[in-house]
């Protein structure tokens, strides 16, 4: 024969779980709000690289903080200016420029992105492939 359980106890389990639901309710709600950002950050690293892509410096002025610091696939370092006089450069003509593996992390109001960037196209005529390891915030 099953013992009912006590009173005490039951309303122990009930507050349990209530707190269980609870909580399942906020992590979902906090994921989905982490997820609205991520698909906000990985659009605005693909409208960079088609930015980069067709040479457009209003676009990539944009998208760019002021105070970037840019490091090239060869080392060499760029602040924002420079970077927006590289991005006019036609001689390099890119085909495809994306990432791969691209991975988001938000941090409140902030976000890092890390991925590997590739990219595919011709520069003076020959044909170049870079593929980098990239970290942007």
């Amino acid at each position: 024969m099953r013992t009912p359980l006590r009173t005490p106890a039951r309303i122990w389990l009930c507050v349990l779980s209530a707190a269980l639901v609870f909580i399942a309710v906020l992590v979902a709600q906090e994921k989905s709000t982490a997820s609205n950002d991520e698909i906000q950050v990985r659009q605005l690293e693909r409208a960079w690289n088609q930015a980069e892509a067709h040479h457009d410096v209003g676009a990539v002025t944009a998208i760019v903080a002021d105070t970037l610091t840019y490091v090239d696939f060869d080392g060499s370092i760029m602040n924002k200016s420079e970077y927006l006089r590289d991005v006019t450069k036609t001689a390099y003509q890119a085909d495809h420029l994306y990432d791969e593996g691209l991975k988001v992390v938000i941090y409140g109001n902030a976000a890092v992105v890390s991925g590997i960037y590739r990219e595919t196209g011709t520069n003076k005529g020959k044909r170049y492939l870079h593929r980098v390891r990239f970290t942007d915030t």
